[in-house]
């Protein structure tokens, strides 16, 4: 059940990626643990390999350490005009949908007070619009009409500059930041032909293979990035984000095996650079997610039970900077409702272990409702449940803008199916799962673990196989699997089906796949179980 692009969609992507790009330069700067690029500019040499490091961390959004590298190509060279506009450009991270304006315009004035100074300033015509961009970037209005403008002007920039494959690289990146952090697919698709391109050019890019992952991470496109997703770890072992960013295209292909090497990598890149600084290593946070996740679906709960375990110490650590525990809080309340969706581990300790979000946004309140409503409800305590429903529903009208709010309805949803199904309205309890799947599908497709928690349209075909609906829980879990392959819910669901249909093939391919993934499992799960009992049965009749 493994979901592949078209052959005809996927060859003409490259088609159109692989046409108007010229040969990179021989002048290859190389930074080992970063990549590679060419950047001619009129910095002094002393400060060349500052902002170059600065550069290379730039395109692997290390912002923190990119800027304290071009402040560091500022020192030596003061009137360092792309140092700069490197550094503002730490300042805008176009997929997070942030911006600091107030910090790039002081980075800005550093070299000179006005935009007009500056273009008086830049010794080239072509750093005069590199800066130029960045001015636009950061002027006065709104914040997606402002990020249009100065992808426009990077587009001039390029045109003006066919050669500068630095302007190429970012600007793909800016098409991808005009979705607002959402997925626009027309212009991710245009975003990733042209980052596709440039990586055909350099593989070594990390820019080019960063935003090509990120243009195609979803389960239609991910089969275009799979080159640059196996190149960019190793290409910038020193980048944290770049040993993550892999998982990207592995998640999307359900990958679990290389989810989990690339974020335990990610991880400990994290943590030597905390190290450095005199932090404790984290075990929240984004890559942590990523992982804990992974290893949930190769079966490993306990790994997966150990990493959750110690974000919730973290999240309780007031010893933490305030706004470190705060992260930290978020990411718990998440990473537990994504646990206890797959694990169901309903007398476990996760289940047990709530953390105070009274003060925290209220998104990651309901996210921590979530997962308390569904093992108050598993445990027989069905009025705790409802409690935490209609605190999702009503809380829900008012949440804040954040990442996750696309999902609120999706969290009530399927709590609500499961309340209803606990009930024995079967009728209602399918409209609910399927009302909340249909939402959900109508939302961009998640780049990592489900923000659902529990996919809906697996919870509808959950509930169609329970009431004997064969073929549309079949046709759920295929819908299911298009979103999240190789999700071992869906896929076990999906075989349980076609058993059930009479798809003896379908199914015996299904759990040979299943019990494939879960050979390194920790535990003894049903879906392995059936799995093994299916495959044997199955032997025994056909002789093989």
């Amino acid at each position: 059940m493994r979901m592949h692009l078209h052959a005809a969609a996927a060859s003409s992507l490259v088609l159109i990626a692989t046409t108007a790009i010229p040969a990179a330069s021989q002048d290859l700067t190389r930074m080992e643990g970063l990549g590679s690029l060419t950047f001619p500019n009129s910095g002094a040499p002393a400060a060349q390999n500052d902002f170059m490091r600065g550069v290379l961390l730039l395109h692997s959004f290390e912002y923190d350490h990119a800027a304290e590298a071009f402040r560091k190509a500022q020192e030596i060279d003061p009137d360092f005009a792309m140092a700069y506009w490197g550094e503002t450009m730490t300042y805008t991270h176009p997929l997070w949908n942030q911006k600091d304006t107030d910090a790039a315009l002081a980075a800005l004035a550093r070299y000179a007070p006005t935009k007009e100074e500056r273009a008086a300033k830049a010794p080239t015509e072509r750093e005069r619009r590199y800066l130029s961009a960045v001015d636009v970037l950061y002027g006065q209005g709104a914040k997606a009409a402002l990020d249009t403008l100065y992808s426009i002007e990077m587009g001039k920039l390029t045109a003006a500059y066919p050669d500068d494959f630095e302007a190429k690289a970012f600007y793909s990146l800016s098409l991808m930041g005009l979705s607002q952090g959402n997925r626009n697919v027309p212009t991710y698709v245009e975003a990733g032909a042209m980052a596709l391109a440039l990586f055909q050019t350099n593989s070594d890019h990390p820019g080019a293979a960063h935003y090509t992952i990120h243009a195609f991470d979803d389960p239609t496109h991910a089969i275009l990035a799979m080159p640059a997703a196996q190149a960019y770890g190793p290409m910038a072992p020193d980048a944290a984000h770049a040993q993550h960013m892999t998982t990207h295209i592995f998640l999307a292909r359900g990958m679990w095996d290389d989810v989990v090497a690339a974020n335990i990598r990610a991880d400990a890149v994290t943590d030597r650079n905390l190290a450095a600084r005199d932090l404790p290593p984290t075990s929240c946070g984004h890559y942590n997610e990523w992982l804990m996740y992974g290893y949930q679906q190769q079966g490993r709960y306990g790994d997966a039970e150990t990493l959750l375990m110690n974000c919730f110490a973290q999240a309780r650590d007031e010893r933490l900077p305030a706004s470190r525990r705060q992260a930290a809080e978020r990411s718990y309340a998440y990473m537990r409702s994504l646990n206890l969706a797959d694990t169901r581990a309903w007398d476990g300790t996760p289940a047990t272990s709530e953390i105070d979000v009274s003060d925290s946004p209220t998104v990651v309140q309901l996210m921590q409702a979530w997962g308390s409503g569904v093992t108050a409800l598993q445990r027989g305590d069905r009025s705790n449940a409802e409690k935490y429903y209609t605190f999702i529903k009503e809380t829900g009208r008012n949440v804040e803008a954040e990442w996750e709010s696309p999902y609120v309805p999706v969290w009530q949803g399927t709590l609500n199916a499961l309340l209803l199904a606990e009930a024995g309205d079967a009728e209602a309890a399918l409209l609910a799962a399927k009302g909340a799947a249909d939402y959900e599908a109508s939302l961009p497709v998640d780049f990592g673990p489900p923000i659902a928690f529990k996919p809906a349209r697996e919870l509808e075909g959950e509930i169609l196989l329970s009431q004997g609906h064969v073929e549309d829980a079949l046709m759920a879990f295929e819908m299911a699997l298009a979103r999240t392959p190789n999700r071992i819910l869906s896929l076990a669901g999906y075989a349980a089906a076609a058993a059930a249909a009479g798809r003896e093939a379908d199914a015996a391919t299904a759990y040979r796949e299943l019990a494939e993934l879960l050979t390194g499992a920790d535990v003894e799960m049903p879906e392995a179980r059936q799995a093994k009992t299916f495959i044997a049965s199955r032997s025994k009749r056909t002789g093989g």
